[in-house]
């Protein structure tokens, strides 16, 4: 198969390390790779928004599968694109109707209304009903959560202990703070407990597998300090998911909502993400997104044992029947690096040093780096390299993670040494 992959970065490196395993997979194109994607592929020049050029590259190339891997084109509605275009190419990824689970916070709290999916006490306000808004917010105890409804670069959730600031932060998010993403405002009430991403592949005829689920880590800081990035780090699998709280997870939020994208009338096929806080024993859905987590997926891939692309194409073609999914038992953790100054300001081109003696249990995953006029490899983003090591157990994973930072090098280069040790305890 010619596979074409959608997306740039950590996330995507490893989707492509996994896809460039399969015995299925003849030539893999990563649409626009970074600085080392070209080790499992052919990075091409390609915006995963411009459909014409990719429409034109499909043709041009024989491509027998896209996969889609960040929300932006699912959400713009590139699968329906292709299925206009391109009858019958399976397309992993959503229908643009489907999207709308990551697309609007607000149809996501409908859905799980709609179908009893277990989340935050939560309302829907406008600039026409702030006055609505701001007594909801009275309603509520502190911390408060106001969401931007739509797509905001995962800049779009403020969590505030203070009335007074909720009040005014709502107002400037209905005023414009992140543009038409936040015309609709979504306040829910706040959840304390546990949070884990579980990922689901779905064929869109009620087959679905669970892959392994994750932690991540959000915060810059050692000990979660300081302001929300990306990700700094995952790990998997997380020790409160066992069995009876996975089994809750597949009975109260998996099963329904496969079931009620299926009587809604939406053809999902590809991942769903989950994010779920244990509350008490008892999950709950805090959002979905509609790809794969990044850097979850960093800590996933490694403990899928299938093959990959097999599962993917028999999810878009609609039909996974039997297909296995097997799991290794080793645990994996993935130390994310990035550059001083991230989440805010950084700069930009710094050479990249990658020792060769990185232990076989470790793998490099390149999530913002490029080449430079001559060749070298740079930086190129906040978060630079994510490191995933394979272990026996999460500390001999972080142990092995914490050995690969080592061997990488670039100015400013920062890290946490942290990275599912609040697991440990449990």
């Amino acid at each position: 198969m010619n596979i074409l992959l959608l997306g740039s970065g950590g996330r995507e490196s490893a989707l492509a390390w996994k896809m460039s395993q399969s015995t299925l997979c003849t030539n893999l194109y990563i649409a626009p790779g970074n600085g080392g994607t070209p080790s499992y592929g052919t990075n091409v020049a390609l915006s995963p928004m411009d459909f014409e050029a990719i429409d034109a590259f499909v043709a041009e190339n024989g491509i027998d599968m896209i996969v889609v891997g960040n929300e932006d084109p699912l959400v713009a509605g590139i699968t329906d694109f292709m299925a206009e275009r391109r009858p019958g190419l399976p397309v992993v990824g959503p229908c643009k109707a489907g999207a709308m689970l990551e697309g609007s916070k607000d149809f996501a709290k409908r859905f799980m209304a709609r179908h009893g999916i277990p989340t935050a006490r939560y309302r829907s306000f406008t600039a026409e009903t702030l006055g609505d808004g701001l007594s909801f917010l009275d309603e509520l105890q502190p911390p408060y959560v106001l969401k931007a409804d739509g797509l905001a670069a995962g800049k779009g959730v403020l969590i505030i202990d203070n009335i007074e600031q909720a009040r005014d932060a709502l107002r400037e998010m209905l005023g414009g703070m992140f543009g038409k993403s936040s015309a609709t405002v979504v306040i829910e009430e706040f959840l304390s407990g546990i949070e884990c991403s579980v990922f689901v592949l779905t064929d869109g005829n009620g087959g679905y597998r669970t892959l392994p689920v994750a932690k991540d880590y959000k915060r810059i800081g050692e000990g979660d300090t300081g302001p929300n990035t990306g990700g700094m780090g995952a790990v998997s699998p997380v020790v409160f998911a066992d069995e009876t709280f996975m089994r809750k997870v597949d009975e109260r939020i998996i099963r329904p909502t496969i079931d009620g994208l299926l009587s809604d009338g939406i053809d999902y096929r590809g991942f769903i993400f989950l994010g779920l806080i244990n509350v008490g024993g008892d999950p709950m859905v805090i959002e979905y997104n509609v790809r794969m987590g990044d850097p979850e997926t960093e800590a996933v891939m490694p403990r899928i044992e299938s093959d990959l692309v097999a599962l993917m194409r028999a999810a878009a073609l609609g039909d996974l029947g039997d297909m296995r999914l097997d799991i290794s038992p080793k645990a994996c953790v993935t130390v994310m690096t990035v550059s001083q100054g991230y989440p805010g300001s950084y700069p930009k081109g710094h050479i990249i040093d990658i020792a060769d003696d990185i232990n076989s249990d470790t793998i490099i995953f390149h999530a913002g780096t490029a080449r430079d006029a001559d060749g070298r490899l740079v930086t190129s983003g906040g978060r630079v390299i994510a490191v995933s090591s394979l272990g026996n157990d999460t500390a001999d994973a972080l142990s092995r993670s914490m050995e690969g930072v080592a061997k990488i090098g670039f100015d400013g280069k920062y890290y946490r040494r942290d990275i599912g040790q609040d697991l440990l305890s449990l």
